[in-house]
């Protein structure tokens, strides 16, 4: 069984990201919306905690958060691939259940 993660606060604020990271499995997936979505540019000081994540994991960021963020035309981290809200919905139907962290 694997589960889609949803992350919608800034790490900078909340530690959900951290604690989602240290207790999904390798086939879990993990998307990033709403302010969560900061950390998916290069240059922040979770470049390496995502990228070690990316190494067994599936994460995603969604684009409709990035635009209204003003970071759609950063460059986002490698390993993390972007979604539009058809991406999203397409995630929630491909794992069997939805988390939402907290």
């Amino acid at each position: 069984m694997s589960t889609l993660n949803i992350i919608n606060k800034s790490p900078f604020e909340k530690r959900t990201l951290d604690q989602c990271l240290s207790r999904i499995s390798k086939d879990d997936a993990v998307i990033l919306i709403e302010d969560a979505v900061v950390v998916a540019m290069s240059g922040t000081s979770y470049d390496s905690q995502l990228k070690t994540a990316t190494a067994d994991k599936k994460l995603y960021v969604l684009t409709p958060d990035l635009e209204a963020r003003g970071l759609a035309d950063r460059s986002l981290l490698d390993g993390l691939t972007a979604v539009d809200y058809k991406g999203f919905v397409a995630l929630v139907t491909e794992h069997d259940r939805v988390h939402s962290w907290l």
